[in-house]
């Protein structure tokens, strides 16, 4: 059963004859259930601007299913998290091999506008290459 698990690169979690069969060519497989995701999908579409300036210190975030300026509530206070892959392995504390995932934390601070648009202020600002891209909104703190 290794080998055939080998053989697909892992994908599967468990191989086992089938039990209607007694034949032991005819098997079963069961894929890896990945568990659910724990975080809000939303899109950096830019920084805070006006005609002339812009402040690149807040970013605006359009979150998944919020059309609306009352739906932003719940995610006023938020942590939220732009992951990207950096060129060179890095070394982190609390965790055992180099990787190439980078992180920039930030808060959902206010709504901006009546379109459902948050502004967030991230620790270090966002990189323009960033806009279009994906945020993670993770579901705490909570505030129920």
């Amino acid at each position: 059963s290794s080998g055939i698990n080998a053989e697909y690169g892992g994908l599967f979690h468990r191989v086992t004859s089938c039990a209607m069969s007694s034949s032991p060519e005819v098997i079963k497989k069961q894929r890896f259930k990945r568990p659910g995701r724990l975080y809000v999908k939303a899109v950096f579409t830019g920084y805070r601007r006006g005609l002339r300036n812009q402040h690149e210190d807040t970013a605006l975030l359009r979150i998944d299913g919020v059309v609306e300026r009352k739906d932003t509530d719940f995610y006023l206070g938020k942590r939220c998290a732009y992951v990207y892959h950096a060129e060179k392995k890095k070394k982190f504390p609390r965790r055992a091999k180099p990787t190439k995932v980078r992180v920039i934390w930030g808060k959902i601070m206010r709504p901006h506008g009546n379109s459902g648009v948050v502004r967030a202020s991230f620790k270090r600002n966002l990189p323009a290459s960033a806009m279009a891209h994906r945020v993670r909104v993770m579901l705490y703190p909570s505030r129920v």
